[in-house]
């Protein structure tokens, strides 16, 4: 099965963040999250949530009178779609320049480097016992 991206646009990561904290949900709880947010309508809820439906960012389910929303992906999902759709765009899909460019563009806390040094050791680590396992099986 191939894995479709996702590319929500501002309005649609603002409902399916609403979703993913009430679902399964009517378009009435979202509509009522949002209102805070927003100030969007009913009719504007409804209308767009029936969109992302219709382009199978949501799933529906009617019980009775009740129309209820899931979220057909996940947050790791559409965090690594926008992720990944941003560095295309905008470092040309590579990650190099696109970390340098963080990494200066940003104040980071030392806490958050030695974070971010760890989480690149681990990968590095994963990567070399995954290279190892395959130099033995061939």
């Amino acid at each position: 099965m191939v894995k479709k991206s996702y590319e929500l646009t501002g309005a649609e990561w603002a409902i399916i963040r609403a979703v993913w904290e009430n679902e399964p949900c009517p378009a009435p709880t979202v509509q009522e999250v949002l209102q805070k947010q927003k100030n969007w309508s009913y009719s504007t809820v409804k209308t767009m949530m029936d969109r992302m439906a219709a382009k199978g960012l949501l799933k529906t389910e009617r019980i009775r009178n009740l129309m209820l929303y899931r979220s057909v992906i996940n947050k790791q999902t559409a965090r690594k779609n926008e992720i990944m759709r941003t560095v295309k765009r905008a470092f040309d899909g590579a990650m190099t320049p696109m970390m340098q460019f963080m990494l200066d563009s940003n104040n980071l806390s030392e806490g958050e480097l030695s974070e971010m040094e760890e989480m690149i050791k681990s990968k590095k680590n994963k990567i070399g016992t995954k290279a190892q396992r395959n130099k033995g099986t061939e």
